[in-house]
């Protein structure tokens, strides 16, 4: 099973750059995991083709915050999977987010707008860092993760968006 991966989106509509990169990358992905920050409603349809598994982000709109849980597990091809925007300063994030956890064996996380993929103590901490916003990271970026047997991680750098989102 293949999912598209992707937080920090932080728009307040639709943007046609995202949903062209949403077409380009997660063509052929079952699910899209959001790891939050979406920031309002409305961004969601630009998903409404693929089932979507959202958490509510720290810079989410009220609406989002209620409907949308804080946190979740999500079980794809036998493997856990650990789903959380995150919080706080990102020295440390992972720490952090890995004891809001049981068990899982993958931890899917927002908030750094970094992109990162390691495996640390048997888990797989895999952020997909931001497709909309530089503020702290280099680059625009996204992800895509493959479940199978095994599982394995792939961050996509998108190319540089001309003009507006």
């Amino acid at each position: 099973m293949k999912l598209g991966v992707i937080a920090d989106t932080h728009l307040t509509k639709p943007s046609p750059y995202l949903e062209e990169c949403i077409q380009k990358h997660f063509n052929d992905v079952e699910m899209i995991l959001h790891a939050g920050d979406v920031v309002e409603t409305s961004v969601m349809d630009m998903f409404s083709e693929r089932g979507v598994r959202l958490v509510a982000g720290n810079m989410d709109s009220w609406e989002i915050q209620q409907t949308a849980p804080v946190k979740q597990v999500i079980h794809v091809e036998g493997f856990a999977i650990g789903l959380i925007h995150g919080w706080g300063s990102p020295q440390g994030i992972e720490d952090r987010l890995i004891k809001e956890f049981d068990q899982i064996d993958i931890l899917v996380y927002g908030h750094t707008h970094n992109a990162s993929s390691f495996t640390r103590g048997g888990v797989l901490f895999f952020n997909p860092g931001s497709p909309t916003d530089k503020r702290f990271a280099r680059q625009n970026t996204l992800g895509i993760l493959e479940m199978s047997k095994h599982y394995s991680s792939k961050i996509i750098t998108l190319e540089p968006r001309k003009g507006v989102l």
